[in-house]
This record gives C-alpha cells, structure tokens and sequence, in this order.
C-alpha cells in the first residue's frame, strides 16, 4: 500500500513540500490552523510569490478540473492523524522577540496537537530548522502523547530550500540529510524520496545532532563567506582597491570559488539573520559559546553593511536627505521572492526615509508586503516611475529586470543621473556611458 503523507503548516517550507510530494506521485493532506490560508491553497492559489509553485500546486489540488486530485487541505488535526502514515511538521521557528533564540512554541504545538490523533504506526519528519538537542525531547513527548506509544516515532529530515528555486531544490535536491533513531525510520523515508535518490541524490543517514545541527553549520558558513567579502570590500574603499576584481581573483581557486563572492549590503530575509543567532545561542547553552563568537562579528559586519549604504547616499546628495527624491530598486531580500523579511533594501529606505529623504520603492514582487511592513515609504508601479525626478538611485535588490534597464531612457526621467549599485550586479560601464555617476560599495569611484 502506498505511503500517505501529512504536511503540517503550509506556509512557504510546507506548501512547497506538500505541492512537491503530490508532483512526486503520494497522496498528500496539507494541515494548518489558519483557515483563509486553507481555503487559498484549496483553490489552488499560493500566499507567497515562489517560481513554479502555483503551476505544480494546480496539477494536484483536488477539485481543479484536470488535476491529479492527490492534494488536499484541512484544519482537523483528527483527519490528519488518521491520514498519514508520515507527518512532516514544516512550521515557523522564529526569532524569540528580544533574544537571539529561536521560538519553538510552533513546533512544540504541532508536536502536543498531532500525536493524541496517532493511534497506529506513524514517523513524524521535522524539518524545521531548531536548535540542536530538540529533536530528543521532541521524541519523548511524542512517545509520551500519541496512544501507538513507541509507534509514534520521529526523525529529522532539515530542508536546503533557496527562496526562488524551492520547488527544484525539493524535487531535485542536491543532499537528503535524515536523522533517525531506527531502521524502520530510514526505510521509510528512503520510500519517500525514492524519486530523487533514483536521480542519484546523495542521501546522508546520520543521528539527531547532527541532522539538527547540518542547516545551521551550511547558513553560518554562507553567512561567513558574504560578510568576508563585505569585510573586504571595506578594506579596499579604504585602500582604493576594487572588490569585485579581489573576489574575481580569489574565485578562481576552487577550495574557495566564486559563489556568495558579490560584496554589497549584506544577507537577510527569513533564515540567515535568525538562523546564526539561533546558533549562537544555543552554543552558549551547551557551553560551546566561544566556539561560535566569530558569528557575532558576522553578524556585525553585515549589519553594518546597511548603515554605510546610507552613508553613502546621503554624501552623495551633499550631507542631508532633507528635501532629496531617492528612488530604490528591490524591496524583497533577495531576487525572485516577494519577502522582505530582515530586508537590507527596506531597510536601507526606512533609514534614508527617517532621516528626511522622500523615498520611493518599486519591486518586482515584493511591493504589497513591502507596503504591509513600511506603509509610509512611496512607493510606484515600475522602475521609471520610481527614478523620475529622483536626485539619486540605489539598486539594491539584484532582480534581473534590473539589470535590464535602458540607462539612457532612466536618464531621461531622472532628476539627476546619479546611481549607487548596493548589489555590485550592474554594469558600470554601461550605466557611465550614459552620463550616469556610477558607484558601488568597494570599487572605485571611476
């Protein structure tokens, strides 16, 4: 008989994974406790912009004509209980308010709301990102409520999803990771990823520690290499060296390579800030505090990163905003997402905006949560309507509608060709030909 699966929580990580285990061939029940979520994803309808999900999600909904129909949605924990024979609990574990650590009340109300309703043989899969040692205690309290007992069994399984390519990291991944406490757990889950082991993913068996500890180590250590390279690019603005030539050079060797080498504003949205501070935390619960102080400078470096952003612009329009139009490209933390949580671009507007700058944003995707998070910023419906009449432009989301730009026609409307590229991802010899004043954060003036 065919494994049936539950995906709980259905925001970003849980609709994607529920859309892509239906794609996969299983017939899957979506839960969550938010009912308006419910109904738009039982319509087939995503509440996140995310490349290819809402195509895959319409393939499978039931009750859209032509669908597969393996694809359901529910608020009843009791439904999903007795559906699945494998739960992955996929919910937020965010930043505590005030602390470092993360917030495990969602994953610990998942856990206490679904295991009363297992009452045969059943593999809870976290994948949530938590600190390390949850997964023990999670287990025992699963064990502890479910009335199967020791048939309540748990396993962590911790997602690798790149905002904009989530669908492709989940159908084809390049590492399966799973934490297990038991043979059984392992065959199950290989049974679930049958697809893309058959495709040759390597899939790493491994204890519940480590399993826990694996995203954060690979988000501290992309964390580590941006802000190197933001690190640098501060060394040679004072050097009068060029940061983009450094990293080109330094790519060329393959033990370090070229990826995550583009000095600029630094790292945010939903995982990287929360995810190294997370870690940090629980470092120092475990008494391995001085293992992970060099993330507190990381940390630093790309939150200092947004402060010079503005320094910069704010020297560029003769020392005050007061009374200055600055138009900024990119709202959402990165390309080909509509998030703009932890968002350096927003966060650089809502600076320049605080200190007297008529500020106004245009993006791709993000603008109805932009709105939602800074409902005082301007904001337009393109890239021309935002720089017209602007004294200064900061790209600083690296969309490819960006870098498309016709320099010459943006001259046009501007007030004053005057460009500050926050993303070193424009060409700046293409923008000075067109008699715009090109600057980026450790490159040359000219």
């Amino acid at each position: 008989m065919a494994l049936r699966i539950t995906v709980i929580g259905t925001g970003y990580l849980g609709a994607t994974h529920a859309a892509s285990l239906a794609e996969l061939g299983f017939e899957v029940l979506g839960l969550d406790v938010v009912p308006e979520k419910i109904e738009m994803l039982g319509r087939g309808k995503v509440p996140m912009y995310e490349p290819g999900l809402e195509e895959v999600l319409r393939r499978h909904v039931a009750g859209i004509e032509g669908s597969s129909g393996r694809l359901r949605f529910t608020t009843s924990w009791e439904e999903a209980g007795e559906f699945g024979d494998v739960h992955f609990v996929c919910v937020n574990t965010p930043q505590k308010r005030g602390e470092y650590a993360c917030d495990m009340s969602y994953v610990d109300s998942a856990i206490d709301s679904l295991a009363p309703h297992l009452r045969r043989p059943a593999l809870v899969v976290g994948k949530s990102t938590v600190p390390v040692g949850s997964a023990e205690r999670l287990a025992a309290r699963l064990r502890e409520l479910a009335p199967v007992g020791e048939g309540a069994e748990l396993a962590w399984n911790p997602e690798f999803l790149r905002e904009g390519f989530a669908v492709k990291d989940t159908l084809h991944p390049d590492r399966i990771v799973v934490g297990v406490a038991s043979e059984r757990s392992e065959k199950l889950l290989r049974e679930v990823y049958a697809g893309p082991l058959g495709e040759g993913t390597p899939f790493v068996v491994t204890d519940f520690p480590t399993a826990e500890l694996v995203k954060t180590a690979a988000n501290s250590f992309l964390a580590t290499k941006i802000s190197f390279i933001n690190a640098m690019a501060e060394v040679c603005e004072a050097a009068g060296g060029d940061v983009a030539k450094l990293a080109e050079a330094i790519g060329y060797d393959e033990r370090i390579g070229h990826k995550f080498l583009r000095a600029g504003i630094g790292f945010g949205g939903g995982c990287l800030p929360k995810d190294i501070r997370a870690f940090m935390a629980r470092a120092g619960e475990l008494g391995a505090d001085q293992a992970l102080t060099f993330l507190r400078e990381i940390d630093s470096i790309n939150m200092r990163r947004r402060g010079e952003m503005v320094d910069m612009a704010r020297e560029t329009v003769g020392g005050s905003f007061l009374g200055v139009r600055v138009a900024v490209l990119g709202a959402a933390f990165k390309p080909d997402s509509d998030d703009v949580r932890d968002s350096p671009a927003l966060n650089v507007a809502g600076q320049i905006h605080l200190q007297g700058g008529q500020v106004t944003v245009y993006d791709p995707k993000g603008m109805e949560n932009a709105r939602r998070l800074f409902p005082t910023l301007g904001y337009a419906d393109s890239a021309v309507d935002a720089v017209r009449g602007a004294d200064v432009v900061l790209h600083l989301t690296e969309w490819a509608e960006f870098r498309e730009l016709d320099p010459v026609a943006l001259g046009e409307v501007a007030g004053r060709r005057v460009l500050l590229d926050g993303r070193n991802a424009l060409d700046p010899e293409r923008w000075r030909e067109a008699g715009w004043t090109y600057r980026a954060m450790g490159r040359p003036r000219a």
